[in-house]
Formats: C-alpha cells, structure tokens, sequence
C-alpha cells in the first residue's frame, strides 16, 4: 500500500518546521514554482539526522561534507548547480526517512569514487569499512571497461552488495529520486530511457524494500515521463477537485468523535492519494467521488488498540466488508503492517481508512531505512559473530536471497538484464513449508517447479512429481500460501540412499516423461494410494543434498517446465539443462488408451497349487487362497467355507473377512504348512513414460518371479496403475521383490492388492 502523506514523528520539537520531501516534489509536479536553494544544506542534514537520532556524533557528517565538497568543487550538474547540491540532496532524503548516521555518511560520499580523484582506501582509512563498503556498492562500473554492459552489470553489483547490506539500495534509491526530480534538463529520448530503468527496476526495488515515501514520488515521477497525456490528464482532475479533501475531513471528524468517546488516543489524519494512485482508482471506478481523492490514517500507540478502532470503526459505521484486509497478523513481505477497511458516511461516501501504530507507520514510509544499522549487535553480543563468523542480515527477505542465488548462473549481462525486470515483476510474494519443517519463499503465482529448484538447484533436474498437503500433485501445480510441499527426485546415484519427495495440485500434468519417484520403502501390508501422504527421506539444510541425482540424458527436464517455471532460477536452470542436453529430451507419451491391456502366462507343469502350502483344521476340505487379498507366508490368514465345501483362504485384515463375519458366518481354523511357493497380487503406482511397462516386467522376471497376468489401467493424470498376479518360488522373496519394482524410474509405490469385499457366498 503506498503511503502518499507524512505523519510527525512523536519525537520532533515543537516549533521547528518538517522539511517534507513529498510535499515538495508534489509542488513540483502540479506546476511550475519557485523552489529555493538551500542556504545551508548540511545544517538541514543535520537537523533531520537529530530529528529521529538526538544523540547522533555529526563530526563524521561535517568531515564526509567537506571532503565531498572539496572533491566535487568546479563540478555542475546539467542543470548548472554546483555537482554538491545532488550528495547533499540525496542525504537529506534519507534523512528525513530516519536513516543512521553511517549511511548519511556514505550518501555524501556516494559519487566521489566514480567523479572525481577519491579512492576508495581513502574513504577506508578516513571513514572506516562501512562506509568504504556502502560507497563502492553503488560506485557504477565505466563504460569504457563494460561497454553496452555497464548498466546490467552495475545493477548486479549493487544487488550482490545490497545482499551483504540493504543498505546499498537504500542509497541507490535516494539518488535515483533526485535525479529524477532534475531530469528536465536531460533529452527526451534519455529522459525516456532512464524513466523505463526505473519503472522496471528501481520501483519493484523500493517496493520491496518497503521504503513507500520514495517509491510513490518515483511512480509520479515516470507517470509524468512515460504516459505524459494521462499525467495530464491526471493532474487537471486533482486540480478541478481541490476541494475533494473537504468530504474525508468531515468523516475525520466523525471517526475523532466516535474514537473520544471510547477513550482510545488516535491521530487521524486526511492522506491525499498521489497521481498514480489516483489514476488507478479513476480506471478502477470510473467517476470518482471527494472521498475518492484520498484516505483516512489512524495512528495509535500499540497493536491492541489498532483492533479496538476497528471495532470503533465497524459499529459506528457501515463498514465495506470486502475492502478489509489485516497486515498486522499477516504482514506483507516487504515489511508492511496496518488495518485496511472502508466505512459508508450517511450520504453514501465511502471513505478508506488505514490503521497502524506510529512504528508501523514509520515502516510503511521509510521501510529498511528506518531499521537502522541491521549490523549493530546488542552490547552483550557485540564480541560474538554467528557461527559463521559473518554478520548476519536480519533484513534480508527471501526474495532477495533468490535473485542472489540465480544471478550467480547468469553470467551474461543481456540474460541477467531481462531476468531481473521479469523477476521484479511479480507484484508477491508467498511462503511455502517444507515437511521438515523449513520454509521457502517464492512469489506468487509459483509452481511445484519453482519449488524444486529453490529446495534443491540442479539437483531438481530429477524431480518426478510433488506431494501438496500429503496429496500427490503434478510438478505444473501453482502453490498457495501456506502450502506444504514435498518434492519428489529420482533415486540418486549407486550407494546413496536419498529420497526426495514434493507436492503439487492434481489438476496440472506432471509431464509424460518424467522418470522416476520416491524410493522410500513401504512395508509389504502398508496400503497406499496416490492420496497416501509419502514419508519423507531424511532432511537436508543444503541447496543440493549430499548424493543427489547428477542430470543425464535419461532423467533431466521437459521443456514443459518452462511453462510451469515462474522463477528466474527455475527458467534459467531448465534452459541450461535443455541446451546441453539437445538430444536429451524424452519422448512423449502415447495418448491415453480406453481399453484396458492384459497379459497372462501359463506357469509351468512342475509348479505345485499355492493352496497346498496351508493346511486347514477341516482336514479333507479342498482349500484354495482368496483372490481378493491374495496372502502368503508368513500372512496371518482365516478361512471360511463357501459352496462346494471349498474353504477359501483370506489375510486376516482382508475387507471379505469382516463382511462374511457381519454376516455370521463362522470361520475356519488355517495354517501355513511347509511349501514356501506362493502366488500373490501386487499393484504399482507410477508416472506414465515411455517403456514403463518393459522396465517393470524386466525387474520383475530379474528377481526371479513368475508373471502370471497383468494389466495396466488407462492413464489418468499422468499416472498409471499396474496390476501384477505373481508366482513366487519362496514367499520370502517378497519384500526384495517389492523393492526392486519401487526401483523402476518412475514407479512411487507397490502395495499388495486389496480387492474390495465379495460377497458373504464366495
């Protein structure tokens, strides 16, 4: 949510006048005006600083001040001032938001390294490595060294120094405001230029950043530049509604009476919509109201009383209920925290009101910038770095760990340039668990794909599947807040017992050539399904586990995965896999078959009855095995007569078994005798690929049964069952049996066959 007015802080004296940054730069785009020059910049700079830190040391301010002037001095801007009003400018800027003093320093050092004769192991030795380290993140790389690459290239250096310290961007961000606020001197055709790096790469920064004040001034900043007519457009509808804040004034006073009466200290404050946001609510809307021209902010001192307004809110007005949204028990992923909701005034306006607390409130303005130094430890800590011996980044939020992560595999400027534009694109951000209980961030709309790589990097190129919410999902499915996810990779190499298992929806095909499943072994009475939740393997903190599966020809991606990959991560390592591996893609397979395939055998003459292998307390009853559960040694087994005399043999969990006994029927006492042939039932769940059928019967024929018939049910969903009527020489083979078909690239499960009950006369 923007945050388009400024609220004092609670700390600043009384009688000193705000510098507002906003209202200025607001004054500059509603027309032409007379803006001063500053008579004594770094007194206001000083000033600022101590507005948010009384006991600032200003002495590094006034020595990074002469230092940047004396270095700048005979230097002007295109505009004709003096080059020192622009540091000076941009540290007022962060001033204002509440940034620490090390960062104001390095602000006004920012372009001494790249302008003029400073080096850096001169602002090391003088001002420290801090500061060295913020002025050489956003030092740009020169053109004559990079050529048509110096823009990406920069970006990216500053993006890996602003991973070490968000610090960095925050600079970044004050400079880029004020060169935009200056960009009138520039051609139209560069204004242009630098207005689209900003739109595509700065905004989507400073959003994500949280630092609100200077994301909404750059917004206006390039409505201006890039859609000049709507700009217009724009600017004579506020100007034709100067009396819009009228309507919202007098709901303030309704909602000051109502908040005085149920004794809750508040600030309510008229918050003027800025030009984009008014421009996004005309095409919303339509005809726009006075209400419409801005919001309600309501300041309290703690998270309770945030909810007590609400409450104030919701009964004293008519509320609208779809506009209400809480980013105090969910804040967003840039930091975000307040009440959003709207109340109907009698006449039928309908006013926005924000809720939050005045550090929210500073939050929602000023972002990272108003968290300080993250680096700072506490005094009892101060000596005792993490374990790693690094400092740590309490600010750093996932989305940026990822695009550290990918960039690093795009060594090309032209790839990296367009990853990065398409990456700041996505407006959100969700969080997905894993089943250990670890977390992932992705940004919206991402897939079991983006889950994958962000888990477990080339690594994925294995991945066959996923399970959501213990529900076996297909790799295309898009994840939701809160999921659960658990990919599942291939087997790894011989020797290795890692198993991997992920979630995804069962509406999205996983792709027909995705080779192998999850080799956790099942025990050989445990029934599963594809709604069986998997057992994950053994956790591993490592973006790629120890033993992981090495991508081949035979077990690599899709190019499917493209169109379910929404990370640049995921896209960029599908794309290398695939350009290495031309010849590597797998075939797709054949189309769904409506009849269902059999095939049978005959055994041979020698083998014996898999009934002589029990004995039966009816000695001279004709004894033979129930087909429906199909037991074998060592199974614990029940009879029961049936018509002829015949006693059929069932597993004692068998669903036949407490049928015939709801019924009445009396069962019959049986035991196994001494033959070890057996005959049994096995079905295996598996993806569907090409030669699936010739694998499993190969490692069927290997482990030394006898097929006696099988059949394979038409594909649903990418995923295909196989039925197996088997003749095992010894029912100790069982279990080895059952392994060796879980082996089967692509096959995630084998249980014994549970038929559902026949009928009390069978």
């Amino acid at each position: 949510m923007s945050a388009e007015a400024t609220n004092p802080a609670p700390s600043r004296r009384r009688g000193r006048p705000r510098i507002d940054l906003r209202r200025l730069g607001r004054a500059a785009l509603l027309g032409p005006g007379t803006r001063d020059r500053l008579p004594d910049a770094i007194s206001h700079v000083a000033e600022a600083h101590r507005a948010h830190h009384p006991d600032a040391d200003l002495a590094v301010l006034h020595r990074a001040y002469v230092l940047a002037e004396l270095s700048h001095r005979g230097q002007f801007r295109k505009s004709g001032e003096p080059y020192i009003t622009h540091p000076l400018a941009v540290t007022l800027i962060l001033a204002e938001l509440g940034a620490e003093t090390t960062t104001l320093t390095a602000s006004l050092l920012h372009d001494t390294v790249e302008d003029t004769d400073v080096t850096l192991d001169q602002v090391r030795e003088e001002f420290g490595e801090e500061v060295c380290y913020l002025v050489d993140g956003v030092t740009k790389l020169e053109k004559v060294d990079y050529g048509a690459a110096a823009e990406p290239e920069t970006f990216r250096k500053m993006l890996v120094a602003t991973g070490n310290d968000v610090r960095v961007m925050s600079i970044k961000l004050a400079d880029r405001l004020h060169n935009m606020r200056t960009l009138g001197v520039m051609r139209p055709e560069k204004q242009a230029r630098i207005a689209k790096v900003t739109r595509d790469v700065l905004i989507p920064l400073a959003e994500r950043l949280g630092v609100q004040a200077l994301k909404t001034e750059l917004e206006d900043l390039v409505f201006a530049i890039l859609h000049p007519a709507e700009y217009e457009n724009t600017r004579a509808l506020i100007a034709g509604n100067a009396t819009a804040g009228d309507a919202l004034a007098v709901i303030a006073d309704d909602v000051r009476a109502v908040l005085r009466d149920a004794r809750i200290p508040a600030d309510v404050l008229v918050r003027p919509r800025h030009f984009v946001s008014v421009h996004r609510v005309r095409l919303k809307r339509g005809d726009l109201r006075g209400t419409d021209f801005g919001r309600l902010l309501v300041l309290v001192q703690d998270d309770a009383d945030c909810y007590g307004v609400l409450g104030e809110l919701h009964t004293c007005f008519t509320p609208v209920i779809s506009e209400f949204k809480d980013f105090i028990a969910a804040p967003k992923f840039n930091l975000y925290q307040s009440l959003h909701t709207a109340v109907a005034a009698p006449d039928g306006a309908v006013a926005e009101v924000l809720i939050r607390t005045h550090q929210m409130h500073k939050v929602a303005e000023a972002g990272v910038v108003a968290l300080g130094n993250p680096y700072a430890a506490p005094a009892d800590t101060a000596d005792c770095p993490g374990d790693d011996g690094e400092r740590t980044d309490p600010t750093r939020p996932g989305w940026l760990s990822r695009l550290l992560a990918w960039q690093q595999a795009t060594p090309d400027p032209d790839t990296f340039w367009s990853s990065l534009r398409a990456d700041l694109a996505q407006d959100g951000e969700i969080t997905v668990f894993r089943p250990d209980g670890g977390t992932l961030a992705l940004p919206a709309g991402a897939t079991c794909v983006d889950a994958a790589y962000a888990q477990y990097g080339e690594a994925a190129h294995t991945c066959v599947g996923a399970r959501v919410n213990g529900r076996l999902a297909a790799l295309g499915t898009v994840l939701n807040d809160g999921d659960t996810v658990q990919p599942l990779l291939a087997r790894g190499e011989p020797g290795t017992d890692e198993h991997r298992t992920t979630t995804a929806g069962p509406d999205t095909p996983a792709g027909p050539d995705t080779p192998a499943g999850p080799d956790t072994p099942a025990g050989p009475d445990t029934p599963a399904g594809p709604d069986t939740p998997a057992r994950p393997g053994p956790a591993h903190p490592d973006p790629v586990p120890r033993g992981a599966v090495q991508p081949d020809p035979a077990s690599g991606p899709s190019p499917d995965w493209l169109e379910h990959a929404r990370t640049p991560a995921a896209r960029i390592a599908i794309t290398g896999w695939l350009a290495a591996h031309p010849d590597g893609v797998r075939v797709p397979a054949a189309a769904p078959r409506r009849r269902t395939t059999t095939m049978s055998a005959d055994l041979p003459a020698t083998r014996h009855s898999a009934a002589d292998a029990v004995v039966a307390d009816l000695p001279d009853a004709p004894v033979r095995l129930a087909r429906c559960c199909t037991p074998v040694p060592p199974d614990a087994v029940t009879g029961f007569r049936v018509r002829g005399g015949n006693v059929t043999v069932h597993r004692v969990g068998c669903p036949a078994v407490r049928s015939m006994e709801a019924a009445g029927r009396v069962p019959v006492g049986v035991r196994w005798g001494e033959a070890a042939e057996c005959r049994v039932t096995l079905v295996a769940e598996s993806f569907g690929r090409p030669r699936l059928l010739a694998d499993l019967t190969e490692a069927i024929a290997t482990a030394g049964a006898a097929i006696v018939s099988a059949t394979v049910e038409p594909p649903s969903e990418q995923r295909v069952r196989h039925t197996y009527t088997l003749q095992l020489t010894d029912a100790a083979e069982l279990p080895a049996l059952m392994r060796a078909m879980r082996d089967v690239p692509g096959v995630y499960d084998v249980t014994r066959a549970q038929h559902p009950a026949a009928a009390p006369g069978c």
